[in-house]
């Protein structure tokens, strides 16, 4: 009921717009608080709109969830009652298959590698597989890379992840890699995480350095290793309900904002890590560099698993090794 009144305030607030005004305005909803990099990117894409169409085409942001979370959001998206949103490649593997695949461990050699494949034709084929589900993908963000961090044991090698417990995304890429390392995957909501790891119900969890600070989950884990053992983007999506309505010329402005904010939301990302890890680090947090080849090593049969139960993804697996 509550999301059935949403979208009728929606659908009147999208026809009194176009009635009031030749500038046509997208929503634009996502759940990320308004002091992430991923929201200073959209704020980007935002303002090279405006300027590429002269003003003829304005997003309107909803940050913070305030529009639902990311499934009910996709769920708008899909019906269009929302133009534009953001979501984890993770989420969106649960519509289009391709995108599992950006959740191997260690799949990407390193930055530059990672962004090559993403803005490159692989990137792009993978964002044009969600139009048969109303979700054609714009382009990706950067969401860095997670390692693991936990409460009372220090992580240096693989071997030191047995026996603990250690809070995933209800993903399965993710749980296979955690066990294949040693540790007990234990999938837990978000919400839940800072609670559990204070009492004990698990040890630790592994994510990206500002969602390490800005989560507060770095005042129960004095312990961060950047093993970085995997590197799954955030994807800016518009529903195809409003993209078909486009003209090319405004299809156009709307890719080519995408693209230079994508590059503007990669600074504001590697400012975001130097920042969050300075305050972990003056928190008490150590911070551990290991031997990342004894985690890719250890972590190989999550790949060769994939490989097996999905052979239709050998061939993408392979691109992106050989790009």
């Amino acid at each position: 009921m509550k999301q059935f009144i949403l979208v009728c305030i929606l659908a009147i607030a999208f026809t009194s717009c176009k009635k009031e005004s030749d500038t046509q305005t997208l929503y634009l909803a996502h759940t990320l608080p308004q002091g992430h990099p991923v929201h200073k990117g959209i704020l980007e894409f935002k303002k090279a709109l405006n300027e590429k169409s002269g003003g003829k085409m304005n997003v309107k942001v909803f940050p913070d969830g305030q529009l639902g979370s990311e499934r009910e959001v996709l769920e708008l998206l899909q019906i269009g009652s929302v133009a534009i949103t953001k979501v984890s490649a993770a989420t969106l593997s649960n519509f289009v298959p391709e995108y599992h695949v950006l959740g191997i461990p260690y799949l990407f050699r390193d930055k530059q590698h990672q962004f090559d494949v993403l803005e490159g034709d692989v990137g792009k084929s993978i964002l044009e597989k969600g139009s048969k589900f109303w979700l054609r993908g714009l382009g990706y963000y950067d969401a860095g890379s997670r390692s693991f961090y936990t409460s009372n044991k220090a992580i240096r090698t693989p071997e030191d992840l047995k026996g603990l417990k250690i809070r995933v995304m209800n993903n399965q890429m993710a749980i296979n890699m955690v066990n294949a390392l040693g540790g007990s995957a234990t999938p837990m909501a978000y919400g839940e995480l800072y609670t559990a790891i204070q009492q004990g119900v698990v040890d630790g969890a592994e994510n990206n350095p500002p969602s390490f600070v800005s989560s507060n989950h770095y005042e129960v884990s004095k312990y961060y290793t950047l093993d970085q053992h995997s590197s799954v983007p955030d994807v800016l999506l518009i529903g195809t309900k409003y993209w078909d309505k486009l003209t090319e010329e405004e299809k156009q402005w709307v890719q080519e904002a995408m693209d230079e904010s994508v590059q503007a939301q990669k600074k504001f990302w590697n400012e975001s890590v130097e920042e969050s890890m300075t305050i972990a680090k003056k928190a008490g947090v150590e911070v551990i560099i290991p031997e990342k080849s004894l985690f890719q090593e250890q972590s190989k049969s999550v790949l060769e698993a994939f490989m097996k139960e999905h052979p239709e993804m050998n061939d993408l697996i392979s691109k992106i090794k050989n790009q």
